[in-house]
């Protein structure tokens, strides 16, 4: 398996990305005679690739440092690189090659002391690949310091290092720093190409890929665990259930309250097992034995971990929340087409029939102000409002 085969309905990346992985060892033999022609060459230091959620811009991103490091001995009679089966493609692929740094948010930010000790890292030859590669996963989230410290490493990069940047939109990264990117942007996969990866990869019967793919509206991700985790199904429902029970003041506080318990606890969930293992790594780490004691002037660095912990919860807890609230939009969705009479195909037909009875109940008017509610909902949770205030006040707008 190519580690191109997990990019879904993006025929046109894959081929610019594939392009650039074989022009790469060109370009460093170039740059070691001094012979370098970035412009004539189809490989980049820097890299932006944006798209819309589900739309696999961080999957890109990854299949392209495995290629850059592919070691696969096919290369040397001309064969594409990755291969998705040698040593580099494979610990590329699962996180595990020293040669790839992946930096990303904790909580709110991608924090200025981790992007600066990222910098000092690119500018240090690749201890065993072709290529030091620094994939940044919430280009969005820099702050001005972090932006800062990336921009000069893309302004003065070192020879053997490639910057991989993944970000929603072009507009999220800072002007300075996407001008001296090449951008890649892809789109949103069709529902069927995703059915069909559900159905050849995962071995899921055909139904209930479509209509995980259907309902999610092509995020690979999301139609996969919505397909096999029967808990995220039940999440779904019963944020589906919302827009029936919004019809008093209490329906809507307790609508509320419901969103933020399901969504603590999806927090809880991720946080415990990620969390347990942290921790005993830095503990192995550090030369602690089960129920042993921190050596003196080591607790600081386990304070920082937790710390890290807790503001990662906080991030899951804020990501559950937008995925119900992208499920609630989308319901909303299906309402003003069948309000508008639209010839475009339902995402929840499962819940055909309260869409149904909030269409004939209501008018489009209605409908999109409950949307524009959901969609402020979704800004004052990225700006860091009370969840549970920002939920209460959506909630409320949607009994009007």
């Amino acid at each position: 398996m190519a580690v191109w085969d997990d990019l879904v309905g993006q025929a046109k990346v894959e081929e610019q990305l594939a392009a650039a992985a074989r022009d790469a060892d060109a370009l460093v033999t170039a740059h070691a005679a001094g012979e370098a022609d970035p412009e004539a060459s189809k490989m980049t230091h820097a890299w932006l690739f944006t798209g819309p959620p589900g739309s696999g811009v961080a999957t890109a991103a990854r299949a392209f440092a495995a290629a850059l490091q592919c070691v696969s001995p096919d290369r040397a009679l001309g064969g594409a690189p990755g291969c998705g089966f040698c040593t580099g493609c494979h610990t590329a692929l699962v996180g595990t090659h020293a040669d790839i740094t992946t930096v990303a948010a904790v909580g709110a930010v991608v924090r200025v002391e981790d992007m600066r000790d990222t910098v000092r890292k690119s500018y240090t030859a690749p201890a065993n690949g072709r290529w030091q590669v620094i994939l940044v996963a919430d280009a969005e989230r820099l702050n001005e310091k972090s932006a800062n410290a990336v921009l000069k490493a893309v302004e003065e990069p070192a020879p053997r290092t490639v910057w991989l940047l993944c970000a929603p939109s072009i507009e999220d990264v800072l002007p300075t720093i996407r001008s001296r990117c090449r951008h890649l942007n892809l789109r949103t996969p069709p529902v069927d190409a995703v059915a069909d990866v559900l159905v050849r990869r995962d071995g899921i019967e055909p139904e209930t890929a479509h209509a995980a793919a259907r309902a999610t509206q092509g995020h690979i991700d999301r139609a996969r665990r919505l397909a096999t985790d029967e808990r995220a199904r039940a999440r779904r429902a019963a944020v589906l259930k919302v827009p029936l029970r919004v019809h008093d003041v209490g329906g809507c506080l307790k609508a509320a309250q419901e969103l933020i318990d399901t969504a603590t606890e999806d927090a809880n969930q991720v946080a415990e097992e990620a969390d347990t293992r942290e921790t005993e790594e830095l503990k192995a780490a550090l030369g602690v034995g089960p129920g042993g004691r921190l050596p003196r002037g080591t607790a600081g660095v386990m304070k920082d971990l937790e710390a890290d912990q807790k503001r990662r919860k906080k991030r899951t807890q804020i990501d559950s929340l937008d995925l119900a609230l992208t499920d609630l939009t989308g319901f909303y969705r299906d309402v003003l087409a069948l309000q508008l009479r639209s010839r475009t195909a339902l995402a929840n037909t499962d819940v055909r029939d309260a869409i149904e009875r909030i269409a004939h109940d209501t008018t489009p008017e209605r409908t999109l102000r409950r949307i524009e509610a959901v969609l402020a909902c979704r800004e004052a949770l990225d700006r860091q409002v009370a969840p549970l205030l920002a939920l209460e006040a959506m909630t409320l707008a949607l009994r009007d």
